[in-house]
């Protein structure tokens, strides 16, 4: 076996269970990688430098496909009716297909980690069959220091071999695609897909599945931190912006998805960021847009023009168009991933049915309502299937990622609320004027305004309606925006079609909370918008 690259030798590919490969290429730099993609046609240089790719039929996760470890570890501690359970004889089977589909093949392997909070710390060793697979990967989590590769010892193992097709009925799966998670043995096997996510997506359960055992928060949510220390967080599924509004030149970008919240602070889970970039432009979003532009961002489903230059206007392989890059590839990128405990939590929802004010006060029960309840939109192209906007509920902003049961994590941010006494906001970036289709999408330069007047301290003195809806505190005026986009109702030309669309959504809340209900308390059933409100 050809092995070339730098790595511990007390601690080589026997880790992962895999023998009798062709060639190992270990903890290869980005040039290397770079270059190895070309050479073997994975991908292409843009005439800017970054390496585009494309990822087949698979341009977005595959959550139906993706099953947990049913064990004695796993059998209490896992939300089995979010997670498909998988059982270990299968999964055992699965894994030693993996093994042969591996013997005689050239692979890369790149050991990295994951949280940088060393104490929550997980280090994960990747296996990929492809170099920009280990490229991605390597933009994406924390990449460590020559001297800690020297005695790098896995907690976890993800082994990627996107040519592995999967038997339904011999790995007792659902389809050639399969992300099989072993959370007790933190091994996890993805095959059937090229797309780079569900590699991110996999470390990122296992830490959802450690870190509440310790009381720490994981977050699906992006954060930052101003001069003076003034940390936020962005709560928010794929689409409703967290990467965007969280690359703020006037701030420090902590990190962009993920992030731990324990006793010291807000820490990030990842090294790298993996930014929407259908319709990015430079006048709009220029810290990201100067990222796609660099040697060693990898672009997903990007069209080139003749020129080989990058139309983020053209969507005809997926809206789902991605960049990923080194979190360092932001300007003004934290160089630690740390900060201290936010002083504002924004919760980011794109609301379909253009019903939701711009933005909106909430007190710590409506906080924990609305991050149970996770209400935004899917937006076209994030998972295999949806085509267009489709509102949905995912608990904490996050139910594909969520192995323990809502309430785990819904109580743990109440108590760090309370403890570091933090401002809830509600944010809506969907749509306004009507609902999708007739409406328009929240223009950016609003979310922003608005932004910028919770940041700096100034929204929380203004005057403030009850909304009629949801019974949550919206602003009547805020300096720099339009008076009339901060009440939804206005907007829209068809006033009775507002009330219809908002007791419609009224509704959805309801029944989705009651699955909620007996896990909560009175004053956060409380906080729960009423039909008989949205009537009056």
């Amino acid at each position: 076996m050809d092995e070339i690259g730098t790595r511990n030798p007390q601690s080589g590919i026997e880790t992962t269970g895999l023998e009798g490969v062709s060639s190992l290429r270990w903890n290869l730099p980005s040039a290397e990688l770079v270059e190895t993609a070309i050479r073997r046609g994975e991908g292409r240089l843009t005439a800017h430098g970054a390496l585009v790719v494309t990822t087949g039929r698979h341009t977005g996760r595959s959550p139906r496909d993706k099953f947990v470890v049913r064990d004695e570890a796993t059998e209490e501690v896992v939300w089995w009716d979010n997670n498909k359970p998988m059982e270990p004889a299968a999964f055992e089977l699965l894994y030693d297909d993996f093994k042969q589909h591996a013997r005689g093949r050239d692979l890369f392997v790149q050991d990295l980690i994951g949280g940088a909070d060393e104490k929550n710390a997980i280090r994960v060793r990747v296996v990929t069959e492809y170099a920009w697979h280990a490229l991605f990967i390597r933009n994406l989590l924390i990449r460590p220091t020559v001297e800690q590769l020297a005695d790098f010892v896995p907690d976890m193992t993800i082994i990627d071999l996107a040519s592995f097709k999967a038997d339904p009925e011999r790995h007792s799966c659902r389809s050639e695609t399969v992300i099989g998670c072993d959370l007790s043995r933190n091994i996890v096997l993805i095959g059937g897909t090229t797309y780079g996510g569900e590699m991110k997506k996999s470390v990122f359960t296992a830490l959802n599945y450690q870190l509440p055992g310790r009381g720490v928060m994981p977050m699906h949510c992006s954060a930052n931190v101003g001069e003076d220390g003034n940390v936020a967080i962005f709560f928010g599924l794929s689409g409703t912006g967290k990467t965007t509004l969280s690359a703020d030149p006037r701030r420090t970008l902590i990190g962009d998805d993920e992030h731990g919240w324990g006793e010291d602070g807000i820490f990030n889970f990842e090294g790298g960021c993996y930014a929407k970039t259908i319709n990015l432009s430079a006048k709009a979003e220029p810290e990201i847009f100067a990222t796609t532009r660099r040697f060693g961002t990898v672009l997903e489903n990007v069209v080139l023009d003749k020129n080989l230059v990058p139309n983020f206007a053209d969507s005809s392989l997926t809206e789902n168009t991605r960049a990923a890059y080194p979190l360092d590839f932001i300007p003004n990128a934290s160089e630690t991933g740390r900060a201290g405990h936010p002083k504002n939590i924004i919760m980011l929802t794109a609301d379909a049915f253009g019903v939701m004010p711009p933005i909106a006060r909430l007190t710590p029960a409506e906080a924990m309502y609305h991050f149970l309840s996770g209400y935004t939109a899917k937006v076209a192209g994030t998972e295999k299937g949806v085509t267009e906007p489709e509102a949905t509920f995912s608990t904490c902003f996050g139910a594909p990622f969520m192995p323990r049961h809502p309430s785990e994590y819904g109580n743990l941010l109440r108590d760090l609320i309370a403890r570091h006494e933090v401002d809830c906001w509600l944010v809506n970036t969907g749509w306004t004027g009507g609902a999708y289709g007739t409406g328009q999408r929240m223009p950016i330069g609003v979310t922003r305004t608005l932004l910028a007047a919770v940041l700096d301290g100034s929204l929380k003195n203004a005057e403030f309606r009850t909304d009629a809806n949801f019974g949550f505190k919206v602003p009547v005026a805020v300096e720099g925006v339009d008076s009339a986009i901060l009440d939804p109702r206005s907007t829209w030309a068809d006033k009775a079609a507002y009330d219809a669309q908002a007791r419609k959504l009224v509704e959805m809340f309801s029944r989705n909370f009651e699955k909620f209900e007996q896990h909560v308390d009175r004053d956060v059933m409380d906080a729960a918008p009423t039909l008989q409100l949205a009537a009056e």
